[in-house]
């Protein structure tokens, strides 16, 4: 089954219990679905559509961390139950504990001259793509360079 096919499946289970943010949030991701069907001209791959719901958690984490600064914590609530609904879809994600002996291996394989966080995230960001938030990597990254 592919994600979008379990979007439309839960899609129809909120429909029947009236969970409304659910239900605004799982149509928002079949319309990005739809979106970059028509970009790219051809149906998604699952890969494709990963990306899309990790698009779509990203652009809600941006929006907490705005309602936060402007004191609305009614819209941090529902972005944040939107950000939690949309996460669940998303395979899961490597730990902090075993994304650190790769990032040590790859900060300690590049050139001396070369090791800088640009050049790191330059190996890392292929290699963990759909299994590590870049954020996270970054953070281990700047730990392990600073080590050296």
């Amino acid at each position: 089954m592919t994600l979008k096919d379990r979007i439309g499946a839960e899609l129809k289970e909120a429909m029947k219990a009236r969970d409304q943010v659910r239900l605004d949030t799982l149509r928002s991701a079949l319309s990005a679905f739809s979106y970059r069907k028509i970009e790219a001209g051809r149906e998604l791959e699952e890969a494709e559509q990963v990306d899309v719901v990790r698009k779509l958690v990203k652009q809600r984490t941006d929006s907490i961390d705005e309602f936060l600064k402007g004191n609305r914590q009614d819209l941090v609530d529902k972005e944040t139950r939107e950000r939690e609904l949309l996460s669940a879809l998303l395979p899961p994600q490597k730990s902090v504990d075993d994304l650190r002996p790769i990032v040590r291996e790859a900060v300690a394989a590049l050139p001396e001259g070369q090791r800088n966080q640009g050049a790191a995230m330059k190996v890392l960001m292929p290699k963990l793509k759909g299994e590590a938030d870049g954020n996270t990597i970054r953070q281990l990254v700047t730990e392990e360079l600073g080590r050296l």
